[in-house]
């Protein structure tokens, strides 16, 4: 097991297509940064184009199709004070006779207090005055090349996984995906300081920052969807509009996980979901929304088949 220090010197809008810039191998650590959702560095450099550009895709080695990667996000952090985000809610969450209410959208500016964990609205004034919230990182986009040798903007999402914009791609979450090229060709991007579920104005508090994920390989074992867990919970992911889609899809993932990784028959997994299960929004304002099946651990009998705790803990 290898720590890689990872710096991006080009940066893509896409997943897929793009040839690899390290190739790593399962139980690797690799630590990097990711640009702003503009394409502006730690230093507010323009590095590359604005609509999410990422970080990667890293090649893990010995990953197939038909194989799943593991990526536990070790650590997730701001590397910089400033960071913006938009002021009006966009009119793809709204009712369409209340569009017309809407203001122009501009820009607000947040500092961050990296000591504190805290950041602050310095840029417009509010009726409510200046606001200041904890942070809360996570990553909008992640995931691998998708299937069929597709080359897919890193502004929408897939069974690849892609732009989710879900809250729960945090610090100490492991999240899998399916693999459909050789190598994977994992990328990340999009970091957020805050935001809340559905990225209802278009962005989060967007920055830039340093991360350290962990790549695992699993062989031979293929999922649909992606998939992930933290201390509490299992979820799964499904991205597709209209939304509701989106939910059928997490929901049929989270079936197949409780079926085939802990051995439940089908009456106990809809037991269990009917009255246990959670579904919470990820992104509702790109083409492709995202819905997320949440179940918590100590719910599930037997509690084995979690990928990770299983296999590497």
């Amino acid at each position: 097991m290898e720590t890689h220090v990872h710096i991006q010197k080009s940066f893509h809008n896409v997943f897929g297509g793009c040839s690899p810039v390290l190739r790593v191998c399962s139980g690797d650590t690799i630590k990097t940064s990711v640009v702003d959702a503009h394409g502006f560095d730690r230093n507010l450099r323009e590095v590359a184009r604005r609509g999410n550009p990422l970080t990667g895709p890293f090649y893990i080695e010995d990953a197939e199709p038909g194989d799943t990667i593991a990526v536990r996000i070790d650590s997730l952090f701001p590397n910089r004070r400033h960071a913006w985000s938009s002021t009006v809610v966009s009119h793809t969450v709204v009712e369409s006779l209340f569009v017309r209410s809407l203001p122009e959208k501009e820009y607000a500016t947040w500092d961050i207090d990296l000591e504190a964990g805290t950041l602050q609205l310095i840029e417009p004034a509010t009726a409510v005055g200046h606001m200041k919230f904890q942070l809360a990182p996570m990553l909008g986009c992640i995931g691998v090349a998708p299937s069929q040798g597709q080359v897919l903007s890193s502004a929408t999402s897939a069974e690849h996984g892609g732009n989710m914009d879900y809250c729960g791609v945090e610090e100490g979450a492991t999240i899998y995906f399916p693999v459909f090229e050789p190598g994977a060709l994992l990328a990340i991007g999009d970091g957020h300081a805050l935001q809340g579920d559905g990225e209802l104005c278009g962005t989060g508090v967007e920055g830039s920052f340093d991360v350290v994920i962990t790549v695992h390989l699993i062989k031979n074992k293929s999922i649909v969807w992606p998939r992930g867990e933290d201390a509490q919970e299992i979820f799964t992911f499904g991205n597709a509009r209209p939304f509701f889609e989106a939910v059928q899809h997490a929901n049929t993932e989270m079936i197949r996980w409780l079926l085939d990784g802990f051995g439940l028959d089908m009456v106990s997994v809809s037991i269990l979901m009917g009255q246990c299960a959670r579904i919470d929004v990820g992104n509702v304002f790109d083409p492709a929304h995202t819905a997320v099946c949440r179940v918590s651990k100590p719910l599930i009998p037997g509690k084995k088949g979690y990928f990770f705790d299983e296999q590497y803990d």
